[in-house]
């Protein structure tokens, strides 16, 4: 299943000669594990909230090949190049898939809080 590391990152006004040096060997890093970049400083467009900084979005063939980079020596040799001037948050989340079904999901998430709701009401009566 495809899995996606976001980073969502504040960047300064100016960035660092580090983070440069960043940039330019992140690649090298993603290559073995079949990392690619899917959203890499584009704008954002913020729709609703809020949405400080810019964002980065990379693609993965599977959850464990994107732990596998992020783990590597390779990223965690430049990781401190980009962590210690640009402030962030980095997840690393698994895809749906193309058979996801958003009705079915919330049936079954409305079933499960039926389900608590009913269980709550049998234990909490005198």
């Amino acid at each position: 299943m495809t899995a996606y590391g976001l980073a969502h990152l504040r960047p300064p006004a100016e960035l660092s000669e580090e983070v440069f040096q960043y940039l330019e060997r992140i690649q090298a890093t993603l290559d073995p594990f079949g990392g690619e970049f899917l959203v890499h400083g584009a704008p954002v467009e913020v729709m609703e909230g809020e949405w400080p900084g810019g964002l980065v979005l990379i693609g993965f063939p599977s959850t464990a090949a994107a732990h596998e980079w992020y783990a590597s020596p390779a990223y965690q040799a430049i990781l401190r190049l980009r962590a210690d001037h640009i402030p962030g948050d980095l997840v690393i989340v698994e895809g749906c898939g193309p058979d996801h079904d958003s009705a079915a999901m919330g049936a079954a998430l409305r079933a499960a809080a039926v389900g608590r709701k009913a269980a709550d009401s049998t234990v909490s009566a005198p």
